[in-house]
């Protein structure tokens, strides 16, 4: 399976997971469901001996009636409590309860966290991992490798005679590339090795650099592709 693919699923697996938590934890901090009536149906059904018991929360009433829960809401100054003494109505008075400030704090910040989340993720999959940080968007991601990394010559290469013998008119240059502007040579810009996969191009290349002992710059031509416009010749120009 493909690094970055698994490493959407996953992340699309942990994002349906917090969701569904956090549904859970929404619901679990709901009150059951009642519905809702108007302070004068609520008073009516007092008078007529419906409802049996009553909480009161500051001027928030909730209560059974017939059976079913409902909830309603007093006007100022109102002195209901007489009249559902009056009735027999069982009554309990509750302090307001206030959500604890981590789940106003999550269920405020959470999805706003989720979409940055989901913002950073993808730009550290377009990143190839997130080398080099937000801030190296832009930068190039040639690797260079040294003689500590495994020196390679023309020993190491086999089968490409004639492409050995031009390049090493290449090394020469690198060594000494004083000698041939005295005679008035130019050093070579670049050297094109067309050929398909698994020939030796590379490693061939690397054998130029063992030669010359200069570093060896790798990159991949797919790494100079984005899909905002400018990234690509920017790591080419960070490149060189």
């Amino acid at each position: 399976m493909n690094a970055n693919f698994r490493n959407l699923l996953i992340f699309v697996v942990m994002l349906f997971t917090l969701m569904g938590l956090f549904q859970v934890f929404q619901s679990s901090t709901r009150n059951v469901s009642s519905s809702e009536l108007s302070y004068s149906q609520f008073v009516q059904e007092v008078e007529q001996g419906k409802v049996s018991s009553v909480t009161i929360t500051d001027d928030h009433v909730t209560g059974i009636a017939g059976g079913s829960r409902f909830e309603t809401i007093i006007p100022p100054n109102t002195d209901i409590v007489s009249k559902l003494e009056a009735n027999n109505v069982d009554i309990r008075a509750a302090d307001a309860e206030t959500s604890p400030f981590w789940s106003i704090l999550l269920s405020s910040w959470l999805p706003f966290l989720v979409i940055i989340g989901v913002w950073f993720f993808f730009i550290r999959q377009m990143q190839g991992g997130g080398r080099g940080g937000a801030m190296g968007f832009g930068k190039s991601r040639a690797r260079m490798l040294t003689e500590a990394q495994g020196k390679v010559t023309f020993e190491d290469v086999a089968g490409v005679d004639e492409a050995k013998q031009d390049l090493e008119e290449i090394v020469e240059f690198l060594k000494d590339p004083g000698k041939f502007q005295r005679l008035g040579g130019r050093i070579p810009r670049g050297v094109l090795l067309v050929g398909p996969p698994g020939t030796g191009k590379t490693l061939i290349a690397r054998a130029v650099a063992g030669e010359a002992a200069v570093p060896f710059f790798t990159i991949s031509g797919s790494d100079f592709v984005e899909m905002f416009v400018g990234v690509g010749a920017s790591r080419v120009r960070d490149m060189f």
